[in-house]
């Protein structure tokens, strides 16, 4: 009776152990969560670049559209209230206009058909 209730402590799937584990490695991706939303920096900038070209440098604070157009295709960037976003594209994905708009250093809005990227800097 007791070598059996050993096999069946054996066999569970999740372990105390596992439990712990998990918790803790949740614990510290929130932690990393909570430090990035808090010390994000605020963009200056809007660099646009066409493939390794960068074709326009436009300031994040100042309400405007401009249009893009490549060989491949046209987006239409809008800035807005300190953000940047892709309002429309003829590309057939469309995933850079479903895209949240942006407005911290480093964040970037990128249409591959179109090798666009909208990157926020300073």
């Amino acid at each position: 009776m007791c070598e059996q209730r050993e096999n069946v402590n054996r066999t569970r799937l999740v372990s105390r152990a596992d439990l712990i584990l998990l918790a803790v490695v949740l614990l510290l991706a929130g932690a990393a969560l909570v430090f990035y939303e808090t010390h994000k920096e605020q963009g200056k900038l809007v660099r646009i670049r066409v493939g390794s070209e960068t074709v326009e440098v436009l300031p994040l604070g100042k309400d405007r559209t401009y249009e893009v157009k490549t060989g491949e295709g046209s987006n239409t960037v809008v800035i807005k209230s300190g953000t940047v976003s892709v309002e429309s594209a003829d590309c057939p994905d469309k995933i850079c206009v479903r895209h949240k708009p942006v407005d911290s250093v480093g964040e970037t809005i990128i249409c591959l058909p179109h090798k666009l990227v909208v990157e926020v800097v300073e």
